[in-house]
């Protein structure tokens, strides 16, 4: 049994859950649910124009690549994280970007590509709850981002995930950001 004495604890335990029901999900169940995002790209609230990262799937993620090339039909510019030291970065992507190995059959624009500053994150996550809390990979990538990001300006947060990944609660801890909104199969849902 898992000790959840603390908020870090119950967090692992409930990622290793969520993380299971979304291996367990049939391929084809998890195609079909990745493609109805574009269903619902009309309902983000993006400004016009937004520079929107979003992430290169991996493992059994939900596959947001069909909803960033709708955004991309939209005029939003596109980029994707690329780990720099301990942190990220967001490089510019468009359709001829060139995309190099990252570890975990993760993708990312080469040096090459433009360092951007993006108005949007389109996270990938393990699990979320209604009141926008999230739970990561446990490595605090996208926490730490959000911040560095606010630091400029504001940034708006969007999990993107099936929606058996939901919980009932998440142990948020004070250094967690939460979601402005999550986008699943069906639909978006805004937070605060």
């Amino acid at each position: 049994m898992n000790d959840v004495s603390t908020p870090g604890a119950a967090k692992a335990g409930l990622r290793k859950e969520v993380l299971s029901r979304r291996k367990n999900m049939d391929a084809l169940e998890r195609i079909e649910k990745s493609l109805q995002l574009v269903d619902h790209g009309h309902t983000l609230p993006l400004p016009a124009g937004a520079v929107v990262a979003g992430f290169w799937p991996i493992r059994d993620e939900i596959d947001p690549r069909p909803l960033l090339d709708l955004l991309r039909q939209k005029g939003h510019k596109l980029s994707l994280p690329v780990m720099s030291g301990p942190s990220l970065i967001f490089r510019h992507l468009e359709r001829d970007t060139e995309l190099v190995e990252a570890g975990f059959g993760c993708r990312e624009p080469s040096e090459a590509a433009e360092e951007v500053r993006p108005d949007v994150l389109l996270m990938p996550l393990a699990g979320f709850d209604g009141a926008g809390n999230r739970i990561g990979y446990g490595r605090a990538f996208y926490d730490t981002a959000i911040s560095a990001l606010q630091k400029s300006g504001p940034v708006l947060c969007i999990g993107v995930a099936f929606s058996l990944q939901e919980v009932d609660r998440v142990p948020a801890e004070a250094h967690d950001k939460p979601l402005n909104g999550i986008l699943t199969e069906r639909g978006y849902r805004s937070f605060g």
